[in-house]
Order: C-alpha cells, then structure tokens, then sequence
C-alpha cells in the first residue's frame, strides 16, 4: 500500500536539498525514483541489534522499505504528532500571520518554550517552535488559533490522516501528550514525513539545529532542535524527536548515505541515538 500511495500522489515532483549557515535546507518536492539498489540486506541480528520496538527505514525517493520491525502497529508516538500539528498549520496558513497566546497556556503539560500569554507570533515563529524545540505550548496556541479548540483541531488531525491513508494513527491532542487514542505505526510516520517534507516550511524547520524567534512585544525565544545528531552529524539531515513515558523514545531521523536519503523512524527505543547510528552504519553508499 505504501509503494503505490506514495506512487500516485509524488509522481513528477522533485526534492531540493541546500546549505545555508545553521540549515540544512530540507523542502520543496519529491520524486519518485528507481528502488535503492542494496548490496546487503538487515540480518535478523541486525534487527535483534535495535532497542526500539516499532522501526522502518524507507528509501525517500522510491518508498521502498529496506527494513522494518512491527512497521504497522500502532504505538504512541509522542511529538511525532507535531508532524500532523504542523502540516494542517501549513496547509491553512500564511507564515506572516500573527496569532495571539492564549491567556491560559500556561497550564500546557510537558516541554514548553513558556510563551507568555497575550504575546503575539507569527504562525512562522510558532512553527519554528514546534518542530525545533517541540513546545507543547506553540502546539496548543496553533491548534487554538486555527481551530478555536483543541477539541476541533484533533477532529481535522484525525480527517487529514484519513484522507492521507494513514489507517494506524489516530489523535487526541495536538502535541503528542499519552492519551489512549494518541497512536501511530513506523509505516504511516515514515509515509507522514515524506509527504510533509513537500512542504517548505516545515521540511526547512526540522532542519534548522537553532533559530530564535521574537514577539510581537520584544520578548526573544532561542530555540535549540531537539534532535542530538543533527549538529554533530552531517549525515544526519532533518528530524523530530519524541518522549514520553508510554511511548518511550522516538526518534524520525532523515538521513543520507552515499547519493541516497532515507526516512528512518524508530518508537518505543530505549537508546534512539544508538540505533539510529547503526542504522546509518549499515545503510548501503
């Protein structure tokens, strides 16, 4: 199902890779290309080598799963939910529109960038704190802003993954917070991320290692990406990171080996950044 999805809706278009000083521009279109060509294939030893759960690796190009462990069954997911956060976002608004904080945000639950209510963002800035820093609090004032509710906003998130033919995911908050309905598969993320990265503004976020963002009152955010590889190690060219206490640690890394780049996602992990590198260590160059 993966293969022809992403068959039929990709077909024609073409990705756009580039460098700018602390980016490493990830956005624009993907094409559908020939299969990666793998002169070695994962062992089940490699496989028992892994300490996440749920994982899949997909060619970013073709679709093709080079490697996958339970890829559809649905588990939490954590922040990987800012995924589905960030696209409905993108796909209804401008950058430049302003958004208000809500007058109680400070009751969000988890990892917060602690906006101060009454500031105003740009929904741009407030993308930037989702995918880099993975603020709850940007989730829930986007969420609001576009939606009027969480409640409603879930509603569209759970539409949108239907009409994507994400069939093991479902939602219910915008952040990723455990809930028993807050669940997705490797397969349906993998498939989530290659689409979302047809979107500039959020493909150019999540591979942004810092950005700083400032209110519309002068109050000034640094933001620092999540995602531990992604200064360090050059291979390692976008991501979205994700922890809770159900869903362990979970880790959407876009990598790239020899001329190929590839979509790797990892759920309930015990060392996500162990496996991740070991996974790039076996990927065919």
């Amino acid at each position: 199902m993966f293969g022809s999805v992403l068959s039929v809706l990709l077909m024609g278009m073409v990705p756009a890779w580039g460098t700018q000083a602390n980016v490493r521009a990830l956005s624009g279109d993907i094409r559908v290309s020939p299969p990666a060509i793998t002169d070695r294939m994962f062992s089940a030893d490699f496989l028992a080598g892994l300490s996440a759960s749920g994982v899949i690796v997909t060619d970013l190009e073709s679709g093709q799963m080079l490697l996958g462990r339970d890829a559809d069954t649905a588990r939490p997911m954590a922040s990987l939910t800012k995924l589905m956060t960030a696209l409905l976002i993108v796909e209804n608004h401008a950058p430049e529109e302003l958004v208000t904080v809500p007058s109680d945000i400070a009751d969000t639950e988890g990892n917060v960038v602690y906006l101060s209510p009454g500031e105003r963002f740009s929904v741009g800035d407030l993308l930037s704190a989702l995918l880099i820093t993975s603020a709850n609090d940007a989730a829930v004032t986007l969420a609001r802003f576009h939606s009027g509710s969480t409640d409603a906003f879930v509603r569209e998130m759970n539409r949108r993954a239907r009409e994507l033919g994400l069939t093991h995911t479902s939602y219910q908050n915008p952040a990723g917070l455990d809930a028993p309905s807050q669940r997705s598969s490797p397969r349906d993320l993998a498939w989530l991320a290659t689409f979302v990265l047809t979107k500039p503004p959020i493909a150019d976020r999540m591979s942004l290692s810092f950005a700083r963002i400032t209110g519309s009152r002068g109050s000034v955010l640094t933001l620092t990406h999540t995602h531990a590889l992604l200064v360090d190690n050059p291979a390692i060219l976008a991501g979205k990171t994700g922890t809770t206490d159900e869903a362990g640690q979970c880790l959407l890394s876009i990598v790239e080996a020899g001329d190929r780049r590839y979509v790797t996602v990892l759920l309930h992990s015990q060392d996500r950044y162990k496996d991740v590198r070991q996974i790039l260590a076996s990927l065919p160059r």
